[in-house]
């Protein structure tokens, strides 16, 4: 029987974000199970042994996010940033010098995760080895969007020191390439329940396998005889099976308790406009180029994801602000605005919404387009500021 750690160990090793030969995950059943012996094991074992928890994760990341993780925590106690993932689920990420069991419990007491210099990443999970993965993911995420966005800073800044310029050279030797793409899913109209969830599952595997999201970021939805199914919470994308809530769009059920966090800007979408099909990923360089701002001195400053009254655009594609959920601030105000006159919409360090009037074929590929057109713009720039690639 497939332990769960060894569900989990798959998923990031498949992903790209660690390796096989590097990693440690433990599950506490009547006793600490380990995925693999390791000397390292000692002291995680008594990280676990001082904290309330049922699963640990252990791992160098693997690159190109070794690299830049390396280079972000050889220079700070604690690391910073502006992403959406941050801002929900990591706050900041605190670096410590030596590995020991001491000083990781420490900081995990405060913290889901702590990066201990030159050594890799501890998370930990209180329910499920799912927790492990999903900060792991979530804070090679956030440092790849923070060492990129910082880096672009400050070529434009012309701020760039010697360590920063050889680091930068390093990832890009192992940066992957943009992915070429060519698919066509299942085309409308869907006739049955059935057929809709099938294509909500269809397009959430290939949103993930080619890295338009990670671990449980991003949501789907499709709009069918005024329901609304939607991928729930926490789902991940590439499992949707058996995780998509129908949602009246007149809330005569309950169960969108369950549904994505971001179901009232799906729902204003699908009822203030012609499009069914929406997509909503966390594409890298969507993201990075969100935080490129122009402006200096500005007194919204730090507060940008809340309220950014200047028009910002990535070429054609509109940059606006919004918070997950409801209320004044919330994305559900902007996103669905700025999807009645363009082909996407980008939420300031958060990621990209697509939308299409009958499948799941227009956002996709408008989705892919844009991570392209951000990732290209990021290049541009940077040789405009006399950087080389």
């Amino acid at each position: 029987m497939e332990r769960l750690i060894d569900r989990y160990e798959k998923k990031l090793i498949e992903q790209g974000l660690a390796e096989r030969s590097q990693l440690l995950m433990a599950e506490i059943e009547t006793e600490i199970v380990w995925n693999r012996d390791d000397p390292k094991c000692g002291i995680l074992a008594d990280v676990i042994k001082n904290m309330n928890i049922s699963s640990l994760c252990f791992s160098p990341p693997a690159e190109p996010y070794r690299t830049l993780v390396d280079f972000l925590s050889s220079r700070a106690d604690t690391i910073t940033l502006k992403d959406n993932e941050t801002r929900l689920f990591l706050h900041d990420l605190p670096v410590i010098r030596e590995f020991s069991a001491e000083q990781i419990v420490a900081q995990l007491n405060r913290r889901k995760a702590v990066i201990v210099d030159g050594h890799g990443i501890v998370t930990y999970g209180t329910v499920s080895p799912e927790q492990t993965f999903v900060v792991y993911s979530s804070v090679l995420f956030s440092c790849f969007v923070k060492f990129f966005a910082d880096f672009l800073e400050h070529s434009l800044d012309g701020t760039i020191s010697d360590e920063e310029m050889t680091t930068f050279k390093r990832v890009m030797e192992n940066l992957p390439p943009s992915p070429q793409i060519d698919m066509t899913f299942k085309k409308a109209p869907f006739t049955s329940e059935n057929e809709v969830y099938d294509a909500v599952s269809e397009v959430g595997k290939p949103v993930v396998s080619y890295g338009f999201v990670d671990s449980v970021m991003g949501n789907i939805s499709y709009l069918h005889k005024d329901i609304l199914y939607i991928s729930q919470t926490g789902s991940f994308l590439d499992e949707l099976e058996g995780c998509i809530d129908p949602c009246p769009v007149d809330n005569s059920s309950c169960t969108g308790i369950t549904a994505s966090s971001e179901l009232p800007a799906h729902m204003l979408i699908v009822t203030d406009s012609p499009k069914r099909a929406i997509l909503h990923g966390h594409p890298k360089f969507s993201v990075i180029m969100s935080l490129i701002c122009d402006k200096k001195d500005c007194e919204f400053d730090g507060q940008c994801h809340v309220n950014c009254p200047d028009p910002r655009y990535v070429k054609d594609i509109p940059i606006v602000s919004g918070e997950t959920g409801t209320g004044p601030n919330a994305l559900c105000n902007t996103v669905p605005k700025a999807l009645k006159e363009h082909r996407g919409a980008i939420v300031y360090g958060h990621g990209v919404f697509t939308a299409g009037q009958d499948d799941f074929n227009e956002p996709f590929h408008n989705l892919i387009d844009i991570e392209k057109m951000c990732r290209t713009e990021y290049f541009e720039k940077l040789k405009k500021a006399g950087i080389e690639v």
